[in-house]
C-alpha cells in the first residue's frame, strides 16, 4: 500500500497592522477601484522592524505546534522558505528552532529561490517522509516573507507581509499530495530580483507577468502528463484541468489569480486531442471563461485579498483560505497548485483534501488572528515605512507571538509575549 504523505495541519502569523487599501488609493490621488478590482486587494499588512521574516515564522510555527499538540520531539527536520532572510550565512530556521527549543537532532535550513522556495521546501519535506528516510517522523515548513517596494512606487500596493507553517507527516488532514506527478519548469531570467544591500526589490512587472504564465504552461503540462499516465485525470468532456475540484495560484496580486486561471485553460484548449475549438480566437474566449475562474479559483483569494504579497507564503496563504472556508465540502476531493518563483523556477502539483479537514482548520483560529490587527492610518503607516530596519522600538508583543528586540553586535535578540 502507498504511503501516504502531505500537510497534516497548517498555522499563519500577520503583522499587528494594516492598512485599508481604499484609504491608501485615496491617499496617493488613484481611483481607489485600480488598487480593489484592478490588484483585487482589500488591505495590505503593515510590518514594522520588529515583524522581520524571523519573528513571523515563529510565530506561525509556535501556534502550529500550539495548536495541534505537536510532540517536538516526532519533528526530524525543519525548513523556512524564504526570500527575505536576515543573515547571509545563519539561516531563519534556526533561530525558528531556538525560539521555540526544538530538538537539536533534526534537519534545519532555508530554501530560497525567490517565492518558490516555501514549495521547495515543501517537496523536499514530503519526499524525505515519502522514501521513508524520516522513519516516521515529522516536519515543519515554515514560508515567511516581506513583500516590500516602497513608498509612492507602483508596486506600493502590492505589498504585503506574513508567514504560513505547515506540519507535513504520513497523517496528512489536510491535503494527501500526489507524491511524484509533480510538473516543473525552471529558466534563467531577470523579472524581479533584490540585489543584496537592498530591502526593496527591482521589478520587471510586464515581463514578470509572461515569464510566470510561461512557467505556468511548463509546469502544468508536465503534471498533467504524469496524472493522464496515472489515471488521474483522462481527456474527455471535461479536460484535464476541469477534473480539479479547485486550482490554487501563486498570487503577487489577487488579480493574477484569474491571468493564470486563463493561461492554464488555454493550455487544455490547445492540446486537446480533438472536440477542442479549432481557432485560436475562440480558444482564448474560452480560456476567459468567469464561471470558471468562478468555480475553481475565486474563493481562495479571501486571505490573500486582505494581507497581501507574502511571497513564499502566497499560495499557501491561498491554501489556508480555500480551506477555512470550503475545507467540509472538499473533503476527498482533488485540488492542483501552482506555485511560482522569479528567477524563474515553478511548480504544478496536486493533492486530495482530507476528510479531517475542516476539524484541522478550526483549529488554526484564522478570523482571531486577523481580527487581532490594528488598521493604521496612512500617516501612520508611511512613518512605520520609514523606521531604520536595525532600531525596532520598544512594542511588548502580544501573547504567543514573537517581535524582534534588538540587534546588537550583529545578534539579534527576539522576545515572546506572555501567555494571557
Amino acid at each position: 500500500m502507498k504511503k501516504l504523505v502531505g500537510i497534516e495541519a497548517l498555522a499563519i502569523a500577520v503583522p499587528s497592522r494594516y492598512v485599508d487599501i481604499q484609504e491608501l488609493a485615496l491617499a496617493r490621488g488613484v481611483d481607489p477601484a485600480k488598487y480593489t478590482a484592478g490588484l483585487g486587494a482589500k488591505e495590505m499588512a503593515v510590518a514594522d522592524p520588529g515583524e522581520d521574516s524571523v519573528s513571523l515564522a515563529a510565530t506561525a510555527a509556535a501556534r502550529l505546534v500550539r495548536n495541534n499538540n505537536v510532540d517536538p520531539s516526532r519533528i526530524g527536520m525543519l525548513v523556512v522558505g524564504t526570500e527575505t532572510g536576515i543573515d547571509h550565512s545563519k539561516p531563519v530556521a534556526s533561530h525558528v528552532q531556538g525560539l521555540l527549543k526544538l530538538p537539536n537532532s533534526m534537519r534545519v535550513y532555508d530554501t530560497q529561490h525567490a517565492c518558490y522556495g516555501g514549495t521547495a521546501g515543501l517537496m523536499a519535506a514530503s519526499e524525505w517522509i515519502a522514501s521513508g528516510a524520516a522513519a516516521g517522523r515529522s516536519a515543519i515548513v515554515v514560508c515567511s516573507d516581506i513583500a516590500r517596494y516602497g513608498l509612492n512606487t507602483a508596486g506600493e500596493p502590492t505589498q504585503g507581509a506574513g508567514a504560513v507553517a505547515l506540519l507535513v507527516s504520513e497523517q496528512p488532514d489536510l491535503l494527501a499530495l500526489d507524491v511524484g506527478l509533480n510538473g516543473s519548469c525552471s529558466m534563467d531570467v531577470y523579472d524581479f530580483w533584490r540585489p543584496l544591500g537592498r530591502r526593496e526589490a527591482v521589478v520587471d512587472g510586464h515581463y514578470s507577468i509572461q515569464c510566470y504564465l510561461d512557467a505556468l504552461s511548463g509546469a502544468y503540462r508536465g503534471w498533467r502528463e504524469r496524472a493522464l499516465a496515472h489515471e488521474v485525470v483522462r481527456w474527455g468532456s471535461n479536460l484535464p484541468g476541469e477534473q480539479l475540484a479547485r486550482i490554487l495560484y501563486h498570487v503577487p496580486f489577487c488579480k493574477m489569480a484569474r491571468k493564470a486561471h486563463t493561461q492554464l485553460r488555454l493550455c487544455d484548449l490547445q492540446d486537446a486531442p480533438s472536440g477542442a475549438p479549432a481557432t485560436p480566437e475562440a480558444r482564448d474566449e474560452l480560456a476567459k471563461s468567469a464561471a470558471s475562474y468562478e468555480a475553481q479559483v475565486a474563493s481562495s483569494l479571501s486571505l490573500n485579498a486582505r494581507i497581501g504579497n507574502v511571497y513564499t507564503a502566497s499560495l499557501y496563504l491561498a491554501l489556508a483560505g480555500l480551506l477555512h472556508g470550503e475545507s467540509a465540502a472538499l473533503s476527498g476531493q482533488r485540488i492542483g497548485l501552482l506555485s511560482y518563483g522569479s528567477g524563474c523556477a515553478s511548480e504544478f502539483f496536486s493533492g486530495v483534501v482530507g476528510e479531517k479537514a475542516a476539524k484541522r482548520m478550526a483549529q488554526t483560529d484564522v478570523e482571531s488572528v486577523l481580527a487581532r490587527r490594528e488598521r493604521v492610518s496612512v500617516k501612520e503607516y508611511e512613518r512605520i515605512m520609514n523606521l531604520p530596519y536595525d532600531a525596532p522600538e520598544a512594542l511588548t508583543p502580544a501573547a504567543g507571538t514573537f517581535r524582534l528586540a534588538e540587534i546588537r553586535d550583529f545578534k539579534r535578540r527576539y522576545v515572546e509575549g506572555a501567555a494571557s
